[in-house]
């Protein structure tokens, strides 16, 4: 499969300090071509080359291509990021400095976003290992992450939101198949299209008991690939998960139910009881609420309200540059 990647940009909002041998970051901004037109020849290499706690910011510009690279962007870039196969249960070419020899969830991603203020627009994020069990896509161990008009590709554990931060996703499309949304962070979710790959689960929030927002999804569209049509909106991966629907178009594969209370797990036993799951003003054909689950909410109107980027965010505004 041919994936082609468009303008990536990357915010820097950092520190200055100096840096010997970098490539002139002087003009503000780096190419990345596979046909050497550009700057790079890969996405990484324009990654290492931005300076370190750069001031302002600074835009890779990434040609139409497939880039097959597990890429990292380090905390002290604070801001960057393709194609992988990577997924749990591979082995690693050799052993990590853990001892590990396979790739778990947690080191199957094919970028990982590990510095604060970063921002992607117009990028196709893919691990292309199949249906093989856990393979993540897209991870984030920052906070003031955005991204606008992405792809987010995979099956089962496609996005993963793994810290307590801040993410925003705005009109972007994200693909999978079990728990493909998964975290602890807090994200919204504005005009983007959820597309479930197979009979399962959304969500897996892991949202923790000081988080007053977890996952918030506005303005939607859930859908879903031919012949799927039972899916949960999402599971509690820990006790006090938060997920929220409001002003979304739920597709006729939402089960009737709702939501599951994931039972059996012996650590965290009853998370229904503690997990706030709640919708608001939704729509289409997965919308009926009369058959949800108990413990789940329904929103009135001035409950709903408090669901703004700004009261989630704070003073926080996603900024992209186009």
């Amino acid at each position: 499969m041919t994936i082609r990647y468009f303008i990536l940009t990357f915010i820097l909002l950092l520190g200055s300090i100096p840096v010997r041998s970098q490539p002139d970051n002087s003009k503000g901004k780096f190419i990345v071509a596979q046909d050497g037109s550009g700057d790079f020849t890969t996405i990484q290499q324009a990654v290492n080359a931005v300076r370190d706690h750069m001031q302002y910011r600074f835009i890779i510009i990434v040609k139409p291509g497939t880039y097959k690279e597990k890429l990292v962007i380090p905390a002290w870039k604070k801001n960057i990021v393709i194609s992988n196969a990577d997924y749990s249960g591979k082995p690693f070419p050799s052993k990590d400095f853990t001892g590990n020899e396979k790739y778990s969830t947690y080191t199957s991603y094919t970028v990982l976003v590990q510095g604060n203020d970063c921002a992607l627009e117009n990028l196709t994020i893919v691990n292309g290992s199949g249906a093989v069990g856990q393979a993540v896509a897209l991870t984030v161990e920052a906070t003031r992450f955005a991204a606008r008009n992405c792809s987010v590709l995979g099956n089962q554990d496609t996005l993963y939101l793994s810290k307590d931060g801040l993410n925003y996703f705005e009109s972007c499309l994200i693909a999978g198949t079990t728990d493909f949304i998964f975290g602890e962070a807090t994200a919204v979710f504005s005009k983007c299209t959820i597309k479930s790959l197979s009979n399962s689960y959304i969500t897996a929030a892991s949202t923790t008991r000081e988080q007053q927002f977890g996952f918030v999804f506005l303005d939607c569209d859930l859908v879903a690939a031919p012949g799927v049509e039972k899916v949960y909106l999402g599971r509690p991966w820990r006790p006090y998960a938060k997920t929220v629907f409001i002003n979304c178009n739920l597709g006729g594969h939402i089960k009737s139910e709702g939501w599951h209370a994931w039972p059996g797990d012996p650590m965290f036993a009853d998370k229904d009881k503690s997990a706030f799951y709640a919708e608001h003003n939704n729509s289409g054909p997965g919308a009926n609420t009369i058959n949800r689950v108990a413990w789940s909410k329904i929103l009135s109107a001035k409950q709903a309200k408090k669901y703004t980027s700004r009261n989630i965010f704070g003073p926080w505004k996603p900024v992209f540059q186009y």
